[in-house]
């Protein structure tokens, strides 16, 4: 190429001396030739010939693409170093520089080993990156998202390999009886750096148990099961709690065991969210069919394996949070009455949910399975809240059609509604309510629970919880006093006497508990010590300890 390129510009430059030599010259012609001769010049070698950068190349540069910043410059480390002078000097590629959202030109020189003058120029291209602005700022949000509520993984207590083997020579029940007694004499815990005291019931207690079951409890999951009532997880919607901890508990690799005669728990996974699905006729009101398929289910597991049998089902539990969950339960006695049941419709007035061994399932709504943590965030600066109380929701149920009528439209600091109005979610959606409001009323449905409360919790608004009867979520551990307001229903009328009544200095103290609250009703994307799945797993334990520790006492 290179020769060819000389060869047509000598015999133009021969033609154009003859030219001029032999005939007159015509220097409008001249003018447009040397025109197309100079862009010829310029345009050819920067095609054909290489850079000229690559000519001479005195040093060897290494830049590590960890340094490189895109914030409109360059952090560089010093690693260059001398070639050697009796080697060919390496060519340096200058195409694949770096990918940033601006087009300023980014200078790259070579002085005595360091980077200082203007020697060698590298335009850094907006066109390197195929991922648009808009898709690259959406991802990146899409990871902070999760990130910023995510909290640090507290480590786990270290055992000695002694203790270690001692806990697991010892059979099922002895195993539960060593955690029982080592229990009752908890170290005192006065301060723990991933553990928020206020918040806890007794914080050495909990503190214990969960090292305790850390170090002990094995959980065997049954195998049978018709799909997809057995095994499949619902995880969206307001009763995603029961397909979250089934999800997790059955990928668990630290408490699940596939040897039964080793389990200290024994797993039912069904999900009455699916049960309710796969066999309810709409509009039939008729539970019966569901009752008569879990009777089927406790029988079959009786008849086929020994576990059920050892304790009548005492070991044994389920996880469900649909409304109807405790009673497709109604008619196997020992599934009622003696498996240690974890429900969201925890109504203690009802005779099915035992506040004495059962477990108080928080209720929580997941829109975005494959973000769990979206749209969970705190609330704003106390100053700034202008609603002193707030509530939108359907209107079932006994008690919310009382608050209604108490509170619609009727104070400027209560912001009660129905559904909340097209007209005002136009101006301030669902969520910018509970994170610009004090308080958040909380009200049963049809049933005690509600998803409010963890959504509360969530926007750091403190729950006003209106349910009588209600078996408040692990209330064996935490001091609920601490950071929410029980209500009974009898004094709804009374509902702005009793919130203007809270001292600013306690109010304060509940927000700051609910911020520390926050991490124990967490859905993470995988499981983390302290969170929401393991908060249910230590609920179902220590309910287990509990039970051997009365049956012993008798």
């Amino acid at each position: 190429m290179k020769k060819i390129f000389w060869c047509i510009v000598s015999v133009m430059t021969k033609e154009v001396l003859k030219f001029c030599i032999w005939y007159k010259i015509d220097w409008r012609k001249l003018a447009i030739a040397s025109t197309i001769m100079t862009i010829l010049g310029i345009l050819i070698p920067a095609f054909v010939l290489p850079p000229l950068n690559t000519w001479f190349t005195p040093l060897q540069v290494t830049i590590p693409s960890s340094h490189i910043t895109v914030n409109g410059g360059m952090q560089l480390k010093e690693t260059v170093t001398n070639a050697r002078l009796d080697e060919e000097p390496p060519i340096l590629p200058i195409a694949p520089i770096l990918s940033v959202n601006s087009t300023t030109d980014t200078v790259l020189s070579v002085d005595s080993g360091k980077f200082a003058s203007n020697e060698t120029k590298f335009r850094v291209s907006r066109k390197k990156n195929p991922v648009p602005r808009r898709r690259r700022k959406r991802n990146n949000n899409k990871f902070n998202d999760d990130a910023k509520v995510v909290p640090p993984v507290p480590p786990r207590t270290s055992v000695s390999r002694q203790l270690q083997r001692y806990v697991w020579s010892l059979s099922p029940k002895d195993a539960v009886l060593y955690a029982r007694k080592e229990i009752e004499n908890a170290p005192l815990v006065s301060d723990d750096p991933y553990l928020y005291a206020p918040i806890f019931r007794n914080i050495s207690v909990f503190k214990r148990s969960y090292e305790l079951m850390e170090l002990i409890l094995k959980v065997y999951i049954y195998p049978g099961g018709k799909r997809p009532i057995f095994h499949v997880p619902h995880l969206s919607g307001i009763y995603a709690s029961e397909g979250w901890f089934m999800k997790f508990m059955e990928e668990n690799r630290q408490f699940v065991t596939k040897d039964p005669e080793k389990a200290h728990l024994f797993y039912l996974p069904y999900s009455a969210r699916q049960l309710q699905t796969a066999l309810y006729v709409p509009n039939s009101h008729n539970l019966r069919p569901l009752s008569i398929f879990m009777r089927d289910y406790a029988n079959m597991l009786a008849e086929k394996y020994p576990f059920w049998n050892r304790t009548r089902g005492r070991d044994h539990f389920l996880v469900a949070c649909h409304d109807w969950g405790p009673y497709t339960l109604t008619m196997h006695k020992e599934l009622t009455k003696n498996t240690i049941k974890a429900l969201c419709n925890a109504d203690a007035s009802e005779g099915i949910f035992d506040p004495s061994k059962d477990v108080s399932l928080p209720e929580t709504t997941i829109r975005t399975p494959r973000r769990p943590l979206k749209n969970v965030g705190g609330g704003i600066r106390v100053s700034q809240r202008p609603i002193l109380a707030f509530f939108a929701g359907n209107m079932h149920g006994r008690v919310r059609p009382i608050l209604l009528k108490h509170w619609l439209n009727k104070d400027e600091d209560m912001k009660i509604y129905g559904p909340l109005p097209g007209r005002i979610s136009r101006k301030m959606s669902y969520v910018q309510h509970m994170k610009s409001s004090r308080y958040c009323i909380c009200p049963m449905g049809h049933e005690v629970n509600s998803p409010r409360i963890v959504e509360a919790i969530y926007y750091e608004c403190v729950p006003v919880i209106i349910a009588d009867n209600f078996a408040l979520p692990f209330s064996d551990v935490l001091d609920w006093n601490a950071f929410s307001i029980v209500v009974a229903e009898k004094d709804i009328p009374k509902l702005k006497e009793i919130l203007v009544a809270v001292p600013l200095k306690r109010y304060l103290t509940m927000l700051t508990n609910l911020k520390m609250l926050q991490r124990h009703f967490l859905w993470n994307p995988r499981p983390l010590r302290y969170d929401l799945f393991h908060m249910i797993l230590h609920s179902i334990w220590f309910s287990r300890i509990n039970q051997v520790q009365i049956s012993e006492s008798k």
